[in-house]
C-alpha cells in the first residue's frame, strides 16, 4: 500500500455550485495581539456603490498627491445583539462545541429563524424552599469551569434587518470570533451577554477587511457564458459547444473540461479593502430617492474601496484581513464625500 497524498494545488472556483446560504461565514481568522479581547468579523447590508474624492497619499503612484475619485462600496452595518456564547474545544477530528449558553427570552424576528427554541425548564433544588426553584441550565460561570479544555469562545449574535429598510425581519444567525486569552474572552462574553455591539467598535477608518459574500446568482448558463470558450466558425455544426469533451478510449471526461451548469451565487471572498469611512451620519451618504434597490440607510455604515459581490440588499462579512498588505495601497487623504441631494 503507498502512502495517502492529498491532491495540492488549488481548484479555483471549483466546484461551482449554488451557494448552501446567502450568509457567508468565516472559516479562518488571522493571530492578532491585543492586549484585551476584541471582535475580528462583522456583518452589515449592502446597499450600493459611491464615488468618494481624496488626495492620492501613495508615493510610488502616477498621481501621488493629485484629487482622485474613488468608487466605494456602502455597507449598512446595523448593531448586532449577542444571543448566546459557545465554546469550542480541540479534537483530532478538529474543532467542537464544548458547551454553549442562550438568551432566555428570543424576540419575535429570532424565534421565526430558530423554531426549536428550548423553553427555560426548572427543577426543585434540594437548598430551596416550596416557593423557590433553581434553573438547572447552565450560565457562563458554568462555561468557564470548562476553560482548561477550552480552545477559544465566540460570540452567537442575531443581525438585525429589521432596524433597515430594506424588507426583511427575520434575523441572520451567525457568530463573531475573539481575540485574547481565553480569560479575556470569557470577560467579554460575560460583558457582551445580552446587548448590542456596534461595527464602530470593531473597525476603524484606514484599517484593511476582508469582505466575503454570495455574488448575483445568473442560473443555468451554457460553456460560452460560463468558461468564455471560443464561439465556433459559421460554418460549424454547433457554435456555442466544446469541440471534443474527451477521448474514446478510455471513454471519460475529465472534470476540468467545461461544462454547461449554474453561474452565480457562489460564495467570493476579496481581500485587503481599505475602509474609507464608518460613521452614522446617515444624511451625509443617503440619496435625496435612497439607494437604488435599496432605500436608505438608517444606521452606521462603513464605507470601503472598490466593489463588494452580490447585489443590493445582501448580507455582507466583514473580517480583519487574513494577507500582508502594502501600508501605502489604496491611501487617501482628505477624504470627502460628494454632496448627495439628501435632505438632513
Amino acid at each position: 500500500m503507498g502512502a495517502h497524498k492529498p491532491r495540492s494545488g488549488s481548484l479555483a472556483y471549483y466546484p461551482r455550485v449554488r451557494a448552501k446560504s446567502p450568509r457567508a461565514a468565516f472559516s479562518t481568522f488571522p493571530q492578532v495581539e491585543s492586549k484585551e479581547a476584541k471582535v475580528l468579523n462583522f456583518y452589515g447590508y449592502k446597499a450600493g456603490m459611491m464615488h468618494v474624492f481624496g488626495k492620492n497619499a501613495h508615493e510610488k503612484s502616477v498621481s501621488y498627491g493629485q484629487l482622485s475619485m474613488i468608487p466605494a462600496t456602502v455597507i449598512e452595518c446595523p448593531p448586532v445583539k449577542v444571543i448566546g456564547v459557545r465554546v469550542y474545544t480541540h479534537t483530532p477530528y478538529g474543532s467542537k462545541v464544548l458547551g454553549e449558553i442562550s438568551t432566555d427570552k428570543p424576540d419575535k424576528n429570532l424565534r421565526s429563524r430558530i423554531k426549536a427554541f428550548k423553553k427555560k425548564g426548572k427543577k426543585k433544588s434540594k437548598a430551596a424552599g416550596k416557593d423557590e426553584q433553581a434553573s438547572h441550565y447552565q450560565t457562563i460561570e458554568d462555561l468557564e469551569k470548562m476553560k482548561n479544555r477550552a480552545e477559544n469562545v465566540v460570540l452567537v449574535v442575531q443581525v438585525q434587518p429589521g432596524l433597515t429598510g430594506i424588507g426583511k425581519k427575520k434575523a441572520d444567525i451567525t457568530e463573531l470570533t475573539l481575540t485574547g486569552t481565553i480569560e479575556q474572552q470569557f470577560g467579554f462574553a460575560k460583558e457582551k451577554f445580552g446587548k448590542d455591539v456596534k461595527v464602530s467598535e470593531v473597525f476603524s477608518p484606514q484599517q484593511f477587511v476582508d469582505v466575503k459574500g454570495v455574488d448575483k446568482g445568473k442560473g443555468f448558463t451554457g460553456v460560452v457564458k460560463r468558461f468564455n470558450v471560443r464561439v465556433h466558425r459559421p460554418k460549424a455544426k454547433k457554435h456555442r459547444y466544446v469541440g471534443s469533451i474527451g477521448p474514446w478510449h478510455p471513454a471519460t471526461v475529465m472534470w476540468t473540461v467545461p461544462r454547461a451548469g449554474q453561474l452565480g451565487y457562489q460564495t467570493r471572498t476579496e481581500y485587503n479593502k481599505r475602509v474609507l469611512f464608518v460613521q452614522s451620519d446617515v444624511a451625509a451618504i443617503n440619496p435625496s430617492k435612497g439607494f437604488n434597490n435599496y432605500g436608505m440607510v438608517k444606521n452606521e455604515y462603513i464605507i470601503i474601496t472598490g466593489s463588494v459581490p452580490g447585489p443590493a440588499k445582501r448580507i455582507v462579512g466583514l473580517r480583519v484581513p487574513t494577507r500582508l498588505q502594502d501600508p501605502n495601497m489604496s491611501k487617501f487623504t482628505d477624504l470627502q464625500i460628494p454632496q448627495t441631494g439628501a435632505k438632513a
